[in-house]
């Protein structure tokens, strides 16, 4: 049976329509395409920067580092001699013993410095130091004080009343250190065993200059847009 001139219309329409809705949805699928490419080349873009700026950044830490061991380390290496084995029964209150005596300021709950250590347990284990073969580590820096620095207690109370450029002892009972718990690396293994008095070695000096962290604001808004809707 032949179709009427109407039907056809409405075929014809429904064609129309069908097509242009196909094509519609391809040029959205397009454009969001297009979208995603843009946002992942300009995250791309940022992320670059942001490494060339890290990488730049690790450099002048280290090499503020390496310049601070060169005038540093002969003067702190002669106290690796401290470590050795002590009864634990010895060490029932924080102690302090001026190894040397600096001749910066005095060191109070405010104070910013940065200070090398070497720290061992009675069994004469050094469970932790700055000295890093000929050279030392970075300094662990105490950039807002005492009072206000993540520490164990023997640290904050014990380096008190020490001056800057001294070198100071302290033995310091299990409950201002790590008590109970003692302490575990990364991978679980215990490095303090509970309970346990330790000593350390410090040596405090001078805060360094602060050396800018890159900043990854740019970075994080960049990311959210490309993988905030995920």
């Amino acid at each position: 049976m032949a179709t009427s001139k109407v039907q056809r219309w409405g075929i014809m329409t429904i064609l129309i329509v069908t097509v242009v809705g196909t094509l519609g949805s391809f040029a959205v699928m397009i454009l969001s395409m297009q979208n995603q490419q843009r946002i992942q080349a300009d995250y791309e873009k940022v992320n670059n920067e942001y490494q060339t700026q890290l990488k730049a950044y690790k450099a002048k830490v280290q090499a503020q580092a390496d310049e601070l061991s060169a005038k540093y380390y002969d003067t702190f290496k002669q106290y690796s001699t401290q470590a050795g084995t002590y009864d634990v029964n010895s060490v029932k209150e924080l102690k302090t013993e001026d190894l040397t005596e600096g001749d910066g300021a005095v060191i109070d709950g405010s104070t910013k410095f940065a200070a090398y250590y070497i720290g061992w347990d009675a069994n004469g284990n050094v469970f932790d130091q700055s000295i890093d073969g000929s050279k030392l580590k970075e300094p662990t820096a105490v950039a807002n004080g005492l009072d206000k620095a993540g520490l164990i207690a023997g640290w904050k109370e014990g380096l008190k009343g020490m001056k800057i450029g001294g070198v100071r002892l302290l033995s310091i009972p299990s409950d201002k250190a790590y008590g109970e718990a003692g302490q575990k690396d990364k991978n679980g293994k215990q490095t303090i065993p509970a309970n346990m008095p330790l000593k350390f070695v410090v040596m405090a000096i001078p805060q360094p200059p602060t050396i800018p962290q890159p900043d990854s604001s740019k970075l994080m808004e960049a990311y959210m847009k490309m993988y905030g809707n995920q």
